[in-house]
């Protein structure tokens, strides 16, 4: 709830879906135009040397697996970006938490979801915690050449 509804949390959001929709833009025309060189590559075939031809259909297969690649670098680059803004919102809203626990006399803190049953609206903490959020960290710029996160050691 915290990340959908803060404005940091929209921000994000809005920058990241501004982003894949880029991704997937570029992607798509780039696959057009990859879709019409191979219907033309087609057409080709039946009239080209042997060796040309092979060295066509190779340099063919070259782009299709380039094209592969850059669609996942983008996937892997928008999920780094995601990870770094959603880790500087958690980083602010750390503190925020923990200091909602300590003015509530809590010990511990629960995703709603995870909640079957409360008789009391006393124990939800999560307004205040967007309020707060809201004035400490109303917005973030998404970096797209955020570094992949770290592989986890072993």
């Amino acid at each position: 709830a915290i990340m959908q509804f803060s404005k940091v949390g929209q921000d994000i959001a809005k920058q990241m879906q501004t982003y894949a929709n880029q991704a997937k833009n570029d992607l798509a025309a780039q696959g057009k135009a990859l879709q019409a060189e191979g219907r033309n590559l087609q057409q080709q075939v039946a009239i080209l040397a042997p060796d040309v031809k092979q060295k066509r259909l190779d340099a063919f297969r070259a782009k299709e697996e380039a094209l592969q690649g850059a669609a996942q670098r983008k996937d892997e680059q928008l999920k780094a970006a995601f990870g770094q803004a959603r880790a500087a919102m958690e980083g602010t809203l750390g503190p925020i938490l923990q200091q909602l626990v300590k003015e509530k006399g809590a010990n511990l803190v629960l995703d709603k979801q995870a909640v079957v049953f409360a008789n009391a609206g006393g124990f939800d903490i999560t307004g205040d915690a967007i309020n707060r959020l809201n004035q400490k960290l109303p917005s973030f710029k998404v970096n797209l050449n955020a570094p992949p996160p770290a592989a986890p050691k072993k």
